[in-house]
């Protein structure tokens, strides 16, 4: 299965010397299933999160209720973290680019580092 990255919605993220790509996806895989680098840049309940999904998915009664989020892949870590999710049963639907674009992934991840950097340490 070929997968078309150019429509996927995706960030660069440079820090440093070190540039990143990351595309967003819809899933119901949990952070245990995540590589090092998927980051979650938003969590509900699966019939919230469908609507981000760039194809119109029917979700069914069960499926609705279960855990979904919406994450950053790495670009390098993609293939791996598609069979990973896969072969839990989990899906990895790309995310739509007219609702999940540049800006609203800019101001998702700002949030997100923000949150990391104010939540208090562990004691």
């Amino acid at each position: 299965m070929q997968r078309q990255l150019s429509i996927t919605p995706s960030i660069t993220v440079t820090i440093g010397r070190h540039t990143r790509q990351y595309f967003a996806y819809v899933t119901t895989a949990p952070v245990e299933l995540d590589s090092p680098a998927t980051l979650t840049l938003h969590a509900g309940t699966f019939a919230e999160l469908v609507g981000f999904a760039a194809d119109c998915l029917t979700v069914a009664a069960d499926q609705a209720r279960m855990p979904g989020r919406l994450v950053l892949v790495e670009a390098m870590e993609l293939t791996w973290q598609h069979a990973k999710y896969h072969g839990h049963h989990h899906p990895l639907f790309r995310a739509d680019a007219g609702l999940v674009g540049l800006d609203t992934l800019q101001h998702w991840l700002w949030q997100r580092l923000q949150a990391s950097v104010t939540r208090p340490a562990a004691a």
